[in-house]
Protein backbone atom coordinates (compact mmCIF):
# COMPACT_ATOMS: atom_id res chain seq x y z
CA UNK A 1 0.00 0.00 0.00
CA UNK A 2 0.92 3.39 -0.44
CA UNK A 3 2.56 5.20 2.39
CA UNK A 4 0.01 7.08 4.73
CA UNK A 5 0.57 10.56 5.58
CA UNK A 6 -2.93 12.07 7.50
CA UNK A 7 -4.80 10.48 10.42
CA UNK A 8 -7.31 9.39 8.35
CA UNK A 9 -4.72 7.62 5.80
CA UNK A 10 -2.87 5.90 9.37
CA UNK A 11 -6.34 4.64 10.63
CA UNK A 12 -7.05 2.64 7.59
CA UNK A 13 -3.84 1.00 7.40
CA UNK A 14 -4.83 0.30 11.16
CA UNK A 15 -8.17 -1.28 9.83
CA UNK A 16 -6.22 -3.60 7.35
CA UNK A 17 -3.51 -5.08 9.21
CA UNK A 18 -6.11 -5.71 11.89
CA UNK A 19 -7.95 -7.49 9.58
CA UNK A 20 -5.23 -9.42 8.66
CA UNK A 21 -3.99 -10.54 11.81
CA UNK A 22 -7.46 -11.94 12.14
CA UNK A 23 -7.64 -13.61 9.01
CA UNK A 24 -3.60 -15.73 9.81
CA UNK A 25 -4.26 -19.49 9.46
CA UNK A 26 -1.39 -22.18 9.96
CA UNK A 27 -2.22 -24.19 6.56
CA UNK A 28 0.33 -27.00 7.27
CA UNK A 29 3.92 -25.09 5.82
CA UNK A 30 5.60 -25.95 9.27
CA UNK A 31 5.14 -28.92 11.58
CA UNK A 32 6.62 -27.86 14.95
CA UNK A 33 5.26 -30.27 17.92
CA UNK A 34 5.44 -29.24 21.26
CA UNK A 35 7.28 -31.32 23.79
CA UNK A 36 4.12 -33.11 25.14
CA UNK A 37 2.96 -33.93 22.08
CA UNK A 38 0.44 -30.89 20.63
CA UNK A 39 0.75 -29.45 17.38
CA UNK A 40 2.26 -26.10 17.65
CA UNK A 41 0.54 -23.12 15.80
CA UNK A 42 3.21 -20.13 15.59
CA UNK A 43 0.76 -18.21 12.54
CA UNK A 44 -3.12 -18.48 13.11
CA UNK A 45 -4.39 -15.80 15.53
CA UNK A 46 -6.21 -18.29 17.51
CA UNK A 47 -3.57 -20.31 19.33
CA UNK A 48 -1.89 -19.26 22.66
CA UNK A 49 1.44 -18.83 22.04
CA UNK A 50 4.24 -16.11 21.43
CA UNK A 51 3.45 -14.69 18.13
CA UNK A 52 -0.23 -14.28 18.92
CA UNK A 53 0.47 -12.64 22.41
CA UNK A 54 2.59 -9.88 20.56
CA UNK A 55 -0.61 -9.45 18.53
CA UNK A 56 -2.69 -8.91 21.40
CA UNK A 57 -0.34 -6.78 22.67
CA UNK A 58 -0.12 -4.56 19.20
CA UNK A 59 -4.54 -4.59 20.03
CA UNK A 60 -4.29 -3.68 23.27
CA UNK A 61 -2.14 -0.25 22.57
CA UNK A 62 -4.49 0.10 19.54
CA UNK A 63 -7.52 0.27 21.86
CA UNK A 64 -5.60 2.14 24.75
CA UNK A 65 -4.80 4.64 22.26
CA UNK A 66 -7.32 5.50 20.61
CA UNK A 67 -10.42 3.56 22.21
CA UNK A 68 -11.43 1.48 19.37
CA UNK A 69 -14.22 -0.52 20.87
CA UNK A 70 -13.87 -3.43 18.72
CA UNK A 71 -10.27 -4.01 19.52
CA UNK A 72 -11.04 -4.18 23.46
CA UNK A 73 -14.03 -6.67 22.19
CA UNK A 74 -11.65 -8.98 20.03
CA UNK A 75 -9.21 -8.70 23.39
CA UNK A 76 -11.96 -9.60 25.45
CA UNK A 77 -13.85 -12.72 23.29
CA UNK A 78 -10.18 -14.16 22.48
CA UNK A 79 -9.48 -13.94 26.45
CA UNK A 80 -12.74 -15.53 27.65
CA UNK A 81 -12.67 -18.29 24.96
CA UNK A 82 -9.24 -19.51 25.89
CA UNK A 83 -9.55 -19.85 29.65
CA UNK A 84 -12.60 -21.26 28.88
CA UNK A 85 -10.84 -23.95 26.91
CA UNK A 86 -7.94 -23.93 29.56
CA UNK A 87 -4.13 -22.47 29.24
CA UNK A 88 -1.45 -24.32 27.58
CA UNK A 89 1.69 -25.05 30.50
CA UNK A 90 3.44 -21.88 31.30
CA UNK A 91 7.08 -21.53 29.89
CA UNK A 92 8.63 -17.88 28.21
CA UNK A 93 7.01 -18.34 25.41
CA UNK A 94 3.14 -18.62 26.52
CA UNK A 95 3.40 -16.35 28.84
CA UNK A 96 3.10 -13.69 26.11
CA UNK A 97 -0.60 -13.40 25.85
CA UNK A 98 -0.83 -12.56 29.74
CA UNK A 99 0.62 -8.61 28.68
CA UNK A 100 -2.12 -7.56 26.71
CA UNK A 101 -4.21 -9.51 29.32
CA UNK A 102 -2.24 -7.37 32.05
CA UNK A 103 -3.04 -4.39 30.04
CA UNK A 104 -6.82 -4.99 29.97
CA UNK A 105 -7.36 -5.70 33.56
CA UNK A 106 -5.45 -2.19 34.50
CA UNK A 107 -7.91 -0.61 32.50
CA UNK A 108 -11.15 -2.53 33.59
CA UNK A 109 -10.48 -4.38 36.88
CA UNK A 110 -12.72 -6.75 35.31
CA UNK A 111 -12.78 -9.98 37.89
CA UNK A 112 -12.67 -12.35 35.20
CA UNK A 113 -8.85 -11.72 34.40
CA UNK A 114 -7.18 -11.44 38.34
CA UNK A 115 -6.76 -14.89 39.43
CA UNK A 116 -5.32 -16.00 36.21
CA UNK A 117 -2.62 -12.94 35.81
CA UNK A 118 -2.17 -13.44 39.24
CA UNK A 119 -1.03 -16.90 39.31
CA UNK A 120 0.41 -17.22 36.29
CA UNK A 121 3.09 -14.36 37.60
CA UNK A 122 3.42 -15.83 41.05
CA UNK A 123 3.91 -19.18 39.15
CA UNK A 124 6.48 -18.00 36.74
CA UNK A 125 8.64 -15.81 39.75
CA UNK A 126 8.90 -19.03 41.93
CA UNK A 127 9.14 -21.73 39.60
CA UNK A 128 10.15 -21.23 36.09
CA UNK A 129 13.87 -22.11 35.68
CA UNK A 130 16.87 -19.69 35.86
CA UNK A 131 20.32 -19.90 34.86
CA UNK A 132 23.13 -19.81 37.16
CA UNK A 133 22.66 -15.62 36.98
CA UNK A 134 19.51 -15.49 38.02
CA UNK A 135 18.11 -14.43 34.83
CA UNK A 136 15.00 -16.63 33.65
CA UNK A 137 16.15 -19.97 31.20
CA UNK A 138 14.62 -19.17 27.65
CA UNK A 139 12.22 -22.62 27.89
CA UNK A 140 9.49 -22.77 25.30
CA UNK A 141 6.78 -25.22 24.18
CA UNK A 142 8.84 -27.13 21.68
CA UNK A 143 12.39 -27.26 23.74
CA UNK A 144 13.87 -26.97 26.98
CA UNK A 145 17.08 -24.53 26.17
CA UNK A 146 19.31 -25.40 29.38
CA UNK A 147 21.49 -22.34 30.35
CA UNK A 148 20.50 -20.49 27.95
CA UNK A 149 19.46 -15.88 28.20
CA UNK A 150 17.89 -14.78 25.15
CA UNK A 151 16.97 -11.18 24.38
CA UNK A 152 12.94 -12.67 23.52
CA UNK A 153 12.78 -13.62 27.23
CA UNK A 154 12.55 -10.05 27.76
CA UNK A 155 9.58 -9.03 25.49
CA UNK A 156 7.22 -12.33 25.96
CA UNK A 157 8.12 -12.87 29.94
CA UNK A 158 9.52 -9.91 32.00
CA UNK A 159 6.93 -6.98 29.97
CA UNK A 160 4.26 -8.93 31.61
CA UNK A 161 5.51 -8.91 35.10
CA UNK A 162 6.25 -5.40 35.00
CA UNK A 163 3.07 -4.11 33.93
CA UNK A 164 0.57 -6.82 36.14
CA UNK A 165 3.44 -5.79 38.89
CA UNK A 166 2.35 -2.29 38.21
CA UNK A 167 -1.22 -2.20 37.82
CA UNK A 168 -1.48 -4.64 40.82
CA UNK A 169 0.98 -2.97 43.58
CA UNK A 170 3.15 -5.69 43.64
CA UNK A 171 6.77 -3.94 44.39
CA UNK A 172 7.71 -7.82 44.24
CA UNK A 173 7.04 -8.16 40.48
CA UNK A 174 8.63 -4.53 39.22
CA UNK A 175 11.92 -5.16 40.82
CA UNK A 176 12.04 -9.01 39.60
CA UNK A 177 11.61 -6.92 36.20
CA UNK A 178 14.26 -4.49 36.38
CA UNK A 179 16.56 -7.11 37.45
CA UNK A 180 16.05 -9.35 34.56
CA UNK A 181 16.74 -6.80 32.36
CA UNK A 182 19.84 -5.65 33.63
CA UNK A 183 21.17 -9.50 34.21
CA UNK A 184 20.32 -9.82 30.42
CA UNK A 185 21.86 -6.37 29.42
CA UNK A 186 25.09 -7.77 31.23
CA UNK A 187 25.13 -10.53 29.24
CA UNK A 188 23.38 -9.92 25.86
CA UNK A 189 24.29 -5.87 24.84
CA UNK A 190 27.91 -5.93 23.15
CA UNK A 191 29.30 -3.01 25.01
CA UNK A 192 31.61 -2.03 21.71
CA UNK A 193 28.42 -1.60 19.58
CA UNK A 194 25.61 -0.97 22.19
CA UNK A 195 24.00 -3.41 19.86
CA UNK A 196 22.78 -6.53 21.60
CA UNK A 197 23.18 -10.53 20.31
CA UNK A 198 20.51 -13.16 20.00
CA UNK A 199 21.84 -15.05 23.27
CA UNK A 200 24.06 -16.48 25.59
CA UNK A 201 24.89 -19.81 26.92
CA UNK A 202 26.65 -20.62 30.72
CA UNK A 203 27.68 -24.31 29.18
CA UNK A 204 30.46 -22.15 27.23
CA UNK A 205 30.24 -19.09 28.33
CA UNK A 206 29.44 -17.26 24.81
CA UNK A 207 27.44 -15.54 22.75
CA UNK A 208 26.69 -18.87 20.10
CA UNK A 209 27.24 -17.01 16.56
CA UNK A 210 27.18 -13.32 18.16
CA UNK A 211 24.50 -12.52 15.89
CA UNK A 212 22.84 -9.08 16.29
CA UNK A 213 19.92 -10.26 14.64
CA UNK A 214 17.24 -7.72 13.84
CA UNK A 215 14.46 -9.11 15.41
CA UNK A 216 16.08 -9.47 19.20
CA UNK A 217 17.35 -6.27 18.62
CA UNK A 218 13.71 -4.33 18.26
CA UNK A 219 12.71 -6.82 20.82
CA UNK A 220 14.89 -4.83 22.94
CA UNK A 221 14.34 -1.40 21.69
CA UNK A 222 11.10 -1.41 21.94
CA UNK A 223 10.76 -3.50 25.45
CA UNK A 224 12.81 -1.27 27.04
CA UNK A 225 10.87 2.26 25.73
CA UNK A 226 7.65 0.71 26.92
CA UNK A 227 8.98 -1.07 29.90
CA UNK A 228 9.66 2.56 31.26
CA UNK A 229 6.46 3.69 30.32
CA UNK A 230 4.57 0.37 32.13
CA UNK A 231 6.26 0.55 35.60
CA UNK A 232 8.08 2.95 38.17
CA UNK A 233 11.29 1.93 38.12
CA UNK A 234 14.12 2.42 40.96
CA UNK A 235 15.76 5.94 39.54
CA UNK A 236 18.85 3.95 39.05
CA UNK A 237 17.95 1.29 36.67
CA UNK A 238 15.13 3.45 34.75
CA UNK A 239 19.11 5.53 34.39
CA UNK A 240 20.76 2.70 32.84
CA UNK A 241 18.29 1.28 30.56
CA UNK A 242 17.03 4.71 28.87
CA UNK A 243 21.16 4.81 28.43
CA UNK A 244 21.04 1.04 26.87
CA UNK A 245 18.24 1.80 24.46
CA UNK A 246 20.10 5.22 23.67
CA UNK A 247 23.28 3.58 22.67
CA UNK A 248 21.11 1.13 20.87
CA UNK A 249 18.87 3.46 18.94
CA UNK A 250 22.44 5.19 17.96
CA UNK A 251 23.65 2.32 16.79
CA UNK A 252 20.74 0.82 14.69
CA UNK A 253 20.08 4.45 12.96
CA UNK A 254 23.47 4.14 11.68
CA UNK A 255 22.96 0.67 9.78
CA UNK A 256 19.54 1.83 8.38
CA UNK A 257 18.85 0.79 4.84
CA UNK A 258 18.19 3.75 2.11
CA UNK A 259 14.94 1.74 1.47
CA UNK A 260 14.45 2.59 5.20
CA UNK A 261 14.32 -1.11 6.63
CA UNK A 262 16.90 -3.45 8.71
CA UNK A 263 18.49 -6.79 7.38
CA UNK A 264 17.90 -9.47 9.20
CA UNK A 265 21.22 -9.42 10.27
CA UNK A 266 21.61 -5.29 11.22
CA UNK A 267 25.24 -5.66 10.29
CA UNK A 268 25.20 -7.98 7.66
CA UNK A 269 23.71 -6.29 4.07
CA UNK A 270 23.94 -9.92 2.12
CA UNK A 271 21.12 -10.96 4.71
CA UNK A 272 17.23 -10.15 3.82
CA UNK A 273 15.48 -6.69 4.80
CA UNK A 274 13.18 -7.46 7.55
CA UNK A 275 9.82 -6.31 8.20
CA UNK A 276 9.07 -7.21 11.61
CA UNK A 277 12.04 -5.87 12.90
CA UNK A 278 11.72 -2.64 11.24
CA UNK A 279 8.43 -1.97 12.16
CA UNK A 280 9.45 -2.71 15.34
CA UNK A 281 12.44 -0.20 15.57
CA UNK A 282 10.34 2.22 13.70
CA UNK A 283 8.48 2.29 16.85
CA UNK A 284 11.02 2.60 19.14
CA UNK A 285 12.44 6.01 17.49
CA UNK A 286 9.32 7.72 16.73
CA UNK A 287 8.20 6.73 20.25
CA UNK A 288 11.37 7.98 21.61
CA UNK A 289 11.64 11.06 20.21
CA UNK A 290 8.06 11.91 21.79
CA UNK A 291 9.37 10.95 24.88
CA UNK A 292 12.05 13.38 24.73
CA UNK A 293 14.50 10.85 24.42
CA UNK A 294 16.51 11.38 21.19
CA UNK A 295 16.14 14.03 18.36
CA UNK A 296 14.86 14.68 15.24
CA UNK A 297 16.92 12.46 13.24
CA UNK A 298 14.91 9.61 15.78
CA UNK A 299 11.45 10.99 14.25
CA UNK A 300 12.83 11.15 10.61
CA UNK A 301 13.97 7.64 10.91
CA UNK A 302 10.85 6.65 12.20
CA UNK A 303 8.98 7.91 9.38
CA UNK A 304 11.31 6.03 6.86
CA UNK A 305 10.77 3.16 8.83
CA UNK A 306 6.97 3.92 8.05
CA UNK A 307 7.44 4.07 4.57
CA UNK A 308 9.54 0.67 4.72
CA UNK A 309 6.88 -1.20 6.22
CA UNK A 310 3.75 0.54 4.66
CA UNK A 311 5.03 -0.80 1.44
CA UNK A 312 4.61 -4.23 2.62
CA UNK A 313 1.48 -4.61 3.52
CA UNK A 314 -0.67 -6.53 0.88
CA UNK A 315 -4.52 -5.40 0.02
CA UNK A 316 -5.51 -7.87 2.34
CA UNK A 317 -3.77 -6.00 5.47
CA UNK A 318 -0.90 -8.82 5.30
CA UNK A 319 2.11 -7.85 6.67
CA UNK A 320 4.96 -9.86 4.26
CA UNK A 321 8.80 -9.91 4.27
CA UNK A 322 8.76 -11.54 7.61
CA UNK A 323 10.74 -13.91 9.21
CA UNK A 324 9.66 -17.10 10.34
CA UNK A 325 10.16 -18.01 14.26
CA UNK A 326 13.86 -17.72 14.59
CA UNK A 327 15.79 -20.41 17.35
CA UNK A 328 19.10 -19.70 18.26
CA UNK A 329 21.59 -20.16 15.27
CA UNK A 330 25.30 -21.28 15.86
CA UNK A 331 26.42 -19.61 12.66
CA UNK A 332 25.34 -16.50 10.98
CA UNK A 333 24.27 -18.81 7.86
CA UNK A 334 21.18 -19.90 9.59
CA UNK A 335 19.56 -16.19 10.24
CA UNK A 336 20.27 -15.94 6.65
CA UNK A 337 18.29 -19.12 5.43
CA UNK A 338 15.41 -18.35 8.09
CA UNK A 339 11.98 -18.84 5.91
CA UNK A 340 9.50 -15.56 4.88
CA UNK A 341 5.82 -16.13 6.54
CA UNK A 342 3.35 -14.04 7.79
CA UNK A 343 2.66 -14.07 11.15
CA UNK A 344 1.04 -12.45 13.97
CA UNK A 345 3.84 -10.76 15.29
CA UNK A 346 4.54 -9.52 12.08
CA UNK A 347 1.35 -7.90 11.97
CA UNK A 348 1.52 -6.66 15.40
CA UNK A 349 4.68 -4.72 15.04
CA UNK A 350 3.13 -2.66 12.12
CA UNK A 351 0.37 -2.22 14.48
CA UNK A 352 2.75 -0.72 16.96
CA UNK A 353 4.23 1.65 14.39
CA UNK A 354 1.26 2.50 12.77
CA UNK A 355 -0.73 3.78 16.44
CA UNK A 356 2.41 5.43 17.48
CA UNK A 357 2.81 6.90 14.33
CA UNK A 358 -0.57 8.89 14.84
CA UNK A 359 0.95 11.18 17.20
CA UNK A 360 2.75 12.19 14.97
CA UNK A 361 0.66 12.50 11.91
CA UNK A 362 -1.42 15.98 10.77
CA UNK A 363 -4.87 15.64 11.07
Amino acid sequence: MQVPQSRPQIEAAIDLVVQGLRSLRHEGQFDEPNLDGTAGDYISFDAWEWPQGVGLYGLAQLWLQTGDAGARKTLEDWYARHIERGLPAANINTSAPMLALSLLWRETRDPRWEAVLRDWADNAVAHMPRTVSGGFQHDVSDKINEGELWDDTLFMLVLFLASYGSAANRADLVDEAGFQFLIHTHYLCEAETGLWFHGWTFDGNHNFARARWARGNSWISAGILDLLELADLPAPIRRHLTWVVTAQIEALLKLQTPEGAWHTLVDDPTSYQEISATAAIGYALLKGHRLGLGPDRWREGGQRALAAVTRHIGADGVVDQVSYGTRMGHDLQFYRDIPIQPTGYGQSMTLLLLVEALNHAPA
